[in-house]
């Protein structure tokens, strides 16, 4: 196990030796990946773990991902949070949509080099995707009442879950929302300084 695949365990200890083999695996795929297509800003692939695998799965800190969830990672860009979070939770079955294809055949190509049966990707828009699903997770890709009217269709009303990872003050975006949310600060349960003003938003819809 190297060092940086060694923080996910430190905060998720209970991990298989299959799961702790693919988070391994992200280490080397990602820079690889990175070379052909954009996925992470190339000044900040030596950060991966920490601010792209960890951050993702700072979602599974305030929900545990029932088996047999049906989720959707909504901008899912170079696969996050939802490749992190497939792996954590083996018993879902996570769609990952992304409008800009070349991200999309790259996170198709991560899937399958890792051997991930619980994911597909799709180049799609949120707003003119139809499928249907228990949660949608997102990374931060529209201010909290733009991301809740583009993305309220792919739930059934009164039983659907917004998870999304936000930074800095929230409380203009906060501010509008109806729906019952609460904010969970990552800084409660993950150390370091990247950590200090990430939270996750818990949105009922």
């Amino acid at each position: 196990m190297n060092a940086s695949s060694a923080l996910i365990e430190r905060y998720f200890p209970e991990l298989t030796t299959e799961q702790r083999g693919h988070f391994e695996r992200l280490g080397t795929l990602y820079p690889e990946w990175n070379t052909k297509v954009n996925l992470i800003s190339r000044t900040d692939i030596d950060g991966l773990y920490e601010r792209h695998v960890l951050h993702s799965l700072g979602i599974a800190k305030v929900y545990d991902f029932p088996a047999g969830s049906r989720v959707v990672d909504m901008g899912t860009g170079g696969g996050f949070p939802g490749v992190p979070l497939a792996i954590l939770f083996p018993g879902s079955r996570f769609h990952l949509i992304d409008s800009v294809g070349k991200k999309i055949a790259a996170v198709q190509g991560i899937v399958a080099e890792l051997g991930l049966t619980n994911v597909t990707a799709e180049k799609v828009r949120s707003e003119q995707h139809k499928g249907t699903y228990d949660i949608i997770v997102s990374r931060a890709v529209a201010a909290l009442p733009a991301l809740i009217r583009s993305t309220r269709h792919l739930v059934r009303k009164g039983h659907g879950r917004l998870l999304c990872l936000k930074g800095g003050d929230l409380a203009d975006e906060v501010m509008p929302v109806v729906e019952d949310l609460r904010v969970h600060p990552l800084a409660d349960v993950f150390a370091g300084e990247f950590f200090a003003s990430k939270k996750v938003v818990d949105v009922d819809l």
